[in-house]
């Protein structure tokens, strides 16, 4: 089964504009989730142009909406404290009623200049801009299981303490629990990634996504596979999530690409939505995207 979600990216548009997609596709049942970004600064330019946080923007966007999962595509695990992302966490699924999705990732990591598909390492500014080091991708990776590790103690037991290479809790309380253990959302590109999907993620996500999207998902799909089969996991047991940007005006072309993702293994679209969101374009997206698909 093939479900289908919708991405904000809160740069450039004001709050009410976002409310209005996410309301919207909180009418529609066809869409079975909703999204944002975690950046501080803007990707696009001007670099210098408004832009909301992610969790507390996801919060106020908890308590517009009823029936859609929610969360960040993804949360970089660089940003905030293990301990405080697992409070924040548990407070918006309360929020929400326990429709929180945990997408995360290692956040921005030292990288040569055209990894990703940009032409230079966009973390670079946003973290001098923040305070936040940059750290190698294997240092990323090791305190991005830290906190898995950190999120799994709060969300399901009583006061702990916990002694890892990064962080060290002593005592660390975390009421309410969430409703549901939220569905842990990776994600990954690189094979060491994917070897952490494979071993502790409920669904993958392939970050992008890049021009030649359906050619790159499928290889790492196949690669994931393999990953799966050497941690000793049925690989159908993973949901295999891609982005796709969507054309407003050549919606064919986006029904074209999400039919070919799928043909490849795709198991969850997320549309996302360029800045500038016109009126009704969930229900176009549900009239001439989605059910044709379904």
């Amino acid at each position: 089964m093939v479900t289908f979600g919708i991405k904000t990216t809160p740069m450039h548009v004001g709050y009410e504009d976002v409310v209005r997609v996410w309301r919207d596709a909180d009418a529609a049942p066809e869409i079975a989730d909703a999204w944002l970004w975690d950046h501080l600064m803007p990707l696009a330019p001007p670099t210098d142009g408004p832009l909301f946080e992610g969790w507390t923007l996801l919060s106020a966007l908890a308590a517009q909406t009823r029936r859609l999962e929610l969360g960040l595509l993804v949360t970089s695990n660089r940003l905030r404290h293990p301990a405080h992302l697992g409070k924040i966490a548990c407070t918006v699924d309360a929020i929400s009623s326990g429709r929180l999705i945990m997408g995360l990732g290692v956040g921005g990591t030292v990288q040569p200049a055209g990894a990703g598909g940009f032409t230079a390492n966009p973390a670079v500014a946003e973290y001098a801009a923040y305070g936040i080091d940059l750290v190698r991708p294997s240092e990323g990776i090791a305190r991005l299981v830290e906190t898995l590790d950190i999120l799994d103690l709060m969300w399901t037991g009583g006061p702990f303490d916990f002694d890892g290479p990064f962080t060290t809790l002593r005592g660390t309380v975390s009421e309410p629990h969430p409703a549901r253990r939220p569905p842990l959302l990776l994600g990954a590109w690189g094979d060491r990634m994917l070897r952490l999907v494979a071993e502790r993620a409920d669904v993958w996500n392939m970050p992008g996504p890049p021009h030649n999207a359906v050619d790159a998902f499928a290889e790492r799909s196949a690669r994931l596979d393999a990953l799966c089969a050497e941690a000793g996991r049925d690989p159908s047991s993973l949901g295999r999530s891609v982005q796709l940007t969507v054309g407003y005006d050549d919606l064919g072309a986006t029904r074209a690409t999400a039919s070919r993702l799928i043909a490849v293994g795709a198991t969850h679209l997320v549309f996302n939505l360029p800045r500038g969101y016109p009126e009704g374009i969930v229900g176009r997206l549900v009239k001439h995207v989605v059910s044709p698909l379904t």
